[in-house]
């Protein structure tokens, strides 16, 4: 199979090729940029495989270079990295690796071609293609990587049992690679990842989550989550999301699986944004259901405050997860306890207080809520999707003229606590805060306009009510 490369990736490899030609080395171009070139994805990361010594070889193609600033080398995994253009270049030596049975770190010695590609996790990512000084030469497939990309399948290239138990985050490199390539897990290798599942335990929580990350930008991420599911490995992961498995009947009542009612959501709303943290936000927005899960006689199933119990469990998962804890958890946790909001805004009687109310406290993530509630309705009816979605066009709308009038999204209130405290001439105490909080209330209530002068005479007429006085009468 002939790879085609562009002038920029023609002009490398012939440097490549030249420069190991001379220092007497063989060097293949390998891995997932071989993988994403014939699958015609844009990759920004070549991989040089070096019979030899790859830092050498790195500095020997650097010098041929007028814009290479020098080789990164990381010496402890004996590789070798430059820039050029818009290229990354990574240069490793031939190795082979041997691992214990409690960590992933492998013990690595210089190896052949082949002990190289036996190493690696699946067929697809396991083929090698020669450089020559002229180009790119023969491809090297030991393993049936090109069929298995022509069949869209991953698979180990050796017993699944020894890649996952030598390295177990390859479980999780193998949903991300089905998830981001919409690819099938050989039944061998998934029958390896359920057997090897507990492995998963010794890997750190940061490279787990890179891979979840990934998980999630895919097109469609409910692939990966499903198979996190089947293979034991969510359960590990988030916990909190695998208890919204399962729908309970009551009285011939039931209520929808909450588990895959999420992962619609989640693939829905990744159908109209790329934003990493609003998909957190969809996966998350019913976390709350399984500790609110109630069932009321006369009435059915209900989940009653789960916006609230679910916001909080946000920063807990975000802490075990390794992840922001700053405004990316702070917009998720937002998201998550406001996204039943808007539905009430769908009802013609919602007071514009409401909507003031709901722009004041989403600021300028209000489109982003708007967003998640769109992707949360998931029923069957089309005409009742079309109802709701057209509801929500109307929520916009009012949204639109409330904010042109009122100027409420990122609003603060036109008097601070400076500026209680000065004219009452009191200290930080209790009787600011209720004095913020009524005009504050005030505003958004429309009982006042939303300007100082009628701002501060409601603070001088709630300062009174409180037994304050004046500093200037």
């Amino acid at each position: 199979m002939k790879i085609s490369l562009n002038k920029t990736e023609t002009d490398i490899v012939c440097t490549v090729g030249r420069v190991a030609g001379k220092m007497g080395l063989k060097a293949y171009l390998v891995g997932g940029y071989v993988r994403d070139k014939i699958l015609g994805r844009n990759s920004v990361d070549m991989d040089i495989l070096c019979v030899g010594n790859g830092i050498q070889l790195a500095e020997g193609v650097c010098r041929e270079f007028d814009d290479c600033k020098g080789v990164t080398v990381f010496k402890r995994f004996g590789t070798a990295m430059l820039k050029t253009g818009d290229l990354e270049v990574e240069f490793v030596g031939a190795r082979k690796e041997s691992y214990s049975e409690d960590s992933r770190k492998p013990q690595v010695q210089r190896g052949t071609l082949k002990d190289d590609l036996l190493r690696r996790d699946f067929t697809i990512n396991a083929l090698a293609v020669k450089i020559e000084p002229t180009g790119l030469g023969e491809m090297v497939d030991m393993f049936d990587g090109v069929k298995d990309l022509e069949s869209e399948v991953i698979r180990t290239p050796v017993d699944p049992a020894a890649t996952f138990s030598d390295d177990p985050l390859r479980m999780l490199r193998a949903i991300r690679f089905a998830t981001q390539l919409n690819f099938e897990i050989h039944p061998t290798t998934y029958e390896g990842i359920v057997d090897s599942a507990e492995r998963l335990k010794i890997i750190s929580t940061e490279r787990i989550t890179s891979e979840l990350q990934k998980i999630m930008e895919s097109p469609k991420p409910s692939i990966g989550f499903i198979l996190l599911n089947k293979c034991g490995l969510l359960q590990l992961i988030l916990p909190e999301i695998t208890a919204l498995k399962g729908a309970e009947t009551r009285d011939g009542i039931g209520h929808k699986d909450n588990f895959y009612h999420t992962l619609e959501v989640l693939d829905r709303l990744s159908k109209n944004s790329d934003h990493l943290w609003l998909r957190w936000a969809a996966l998350l927005h019913d976390v709350g259901k399984p500790a609110t899960k109630r069932f009321e006689e006369g009435h059915g199933w209900t989940f009653h405050g789960h916006e609230v119990v679910g916001a909080r469990m946000v920063p807990k998962i975000f802490r075990r997860l390794r992840m922001s804890t700053g405004k990316e958890m702070r917009y998720v946790k937002k998201l998550v306890a406001l996204h039943l909001r808007p539905i009430s805004l769908t009802n013609e009687e919602a007071s514009d207080s409401a909507v003031r109310r709901l722009l004041f406290d989403a600021g300028e993530d209000i489109e982003d809520l708007l967003l998640l509630c769109e992707a949360d309705i998931t029923s069957k009816n089309p005409d009742k999707v079309k109802r709701f979605l057209e509801n929500y066009t109307n929520v916009r709308q009012r949204i639109r003229e409330v904010e042109e009038r009122d100027r409420i999204r990122n609003w603060q209130p036109p008097i601070t606590g400076d500026i209680i405290m000065k004219t009452f001439g009191i200290k930080p105490s209790e009787k600011v805060g209720i004095i913020k909080e009524s005009i504050k209330d005030a505003i958004l209530d429309g009982d006042i306009p939303n300007d100082k002068q009628a701002a501060f005479d409601l603070m001088i007429k709630k300062g009174k009510s409180l037994g304050l006085k004046p500093t200037d009468e």
